[in-house]
């Protein structure tokens, strides 16, 4: 039976498997995570910068076989910005001269890796007085570019709640809890095809894997900590990514959330190694908060213990600033090996398809 209007209005997220409406509290997840000791069904969207929000809905439907996306005989039109209105916080000569500098603090010692990113943006204005539909735009995204771990999280602004506006078709799992075990499943290594993988991409793969292990052994039992899938080649629209999985079981049969937090966030992929030097980095280097881009999507079950969060990468969100704006995210890994024109060619791959999805023609 369908979702009541007001329960609908209140609040939505969507995963694989997953939909859920009326959202009736959020917390945050690094300070209260106590507040999951009360069970329920909470959406998660965390900020790369730190924050992480949790939104507990009071009605779930679960069907495993069910993707987040309305049939396409009755998915709503969505209307994205021109395509010629989006804006980059870095442009190529500037991404480029930053690749050098990170370059230059790696042959200094400083750091080993940094995930060097910008955000895109285009005027997106809220039409008498609705914001944008998310879920029309995750329609496009499902059938124009599937993910793994696709999803959305909407709570509307203007209501008792802190609203959010999410849309992911990420690839990437960030943390699974299932069974009092927890894996990761970081990408490092992009190219349009498998052949154009090099040994740059799979060295480092190798570095953020060894990064992963260290943050999950700060909330596993020592030694069930393994490396269960290394350089692995995944197809998805347009490109392919080396994708390498680790695994522990927690030290407690009810996951720690705060503690997990505490160790894994924010993602080691899209930070670098060592972490708090390449975060350093990232705050020098990028001109504007990442926000939800590099963060987390995805959600909690506190009854069971499970969870599924992903890297929020291939990610838009939304917000009522300046009259309504719609950004996405992109970004590559940068190493001594890095070429700064193959860097920025990187991040228009990852960018292309998905900014044509959800653009207009213009």
């Amino acid at each position: 039976m369908p979702a009541d209007p007001l329960r609908r209005a209140s609040g939505t997220a969507r995963f694989a498997g997953i939909s859920a409406v009326g959202a009736v509290e959020c917390i945050d997840l690094r300070t209260e995570s106590h507040r999951l000791d009360g069970g329920g069904f909470w959406a998660v969207v965390g900020d790369f910068e730190g924050r992480v929000r949790a939104w507990r809905f009071a009605e779930v439907e679960r069907d495993p076989e069910s993707v987040p996306v309305d049939r396409p005989g009755s998915a709503r039109a969505w209307t994205g910005p021109p395509a010629s209105t989006w804006a980059s916080s870095l442009g190529s000569c500037a991404y480029q001269a930053a690749v050098t500098e990170i370059r230059r603090a790696i042959r200094s010692g400083d750091v080993y890796q940094v995930n060097l990113c910008r955000v895109l943006q285009a005027p997106l204005a809220a039409l008498d007085g609705r914001e944008p539909d998310p879920e029309a735009l995750t329609s496009v995204l499902a059938r124009g570019n599937p993910a793994p771990y696709s999803g959305l999280v909407h709570v509307p602004g203007g209501r008792h709640l802190p609203p959010v506006w999410v849309v992911t078709a990420s690839p990437e799992l960030f943390l699974r809890v299932e069974g009092g075990l927890i894996a990761s499943g970081p990408i490092k290594g992009t190219a349009s095809t498998p052949a154009g993988l090099t040994d740059k991409d799979r060295a480092e793969n190798i570095m953020i894997v060894d990064l992963v292990r260290n943050d999950l052994q700060q909330v596993c039992v020592p030694g069930t900590v393994e490396v269960v899938g290394l350089l692995e080649v995944e197809q998805h629209p347009g490109l392919v990514h080396l994708v390498s999985t680790v695994q522990g079981r927690l030290v407690s049969a009810m996951p720690p959330w705060g503690r997990i937090l505490d160790a894994t966030y924010p993602p080691a992929s899209v930070s670098g190694a060592p972490k708090r030097a390449a975060v350093t980095a990232i705050e020098r280097l990028e001109p504007v908060p990442r926000g939800p881009y590099c963060g987390a999507v995805g959600w909690i079950d506190a009854d069971s213990g499970r969870a599924e969060i992903a890297v929020g990468i291939r990610t838009f969100w939304w917000t009522a600033e300046d009259g309504g704006l719609l950004r996405f995210g992109t970004g590559a890994g940068i190493t001594w090996g890095s070429d700064p024109a193959a860097e920025w060619a990187e991040t228009e791959l990852k960018a292309d398809r998905l900014i044509g999805l959800a653009s207009a023609p213009g």
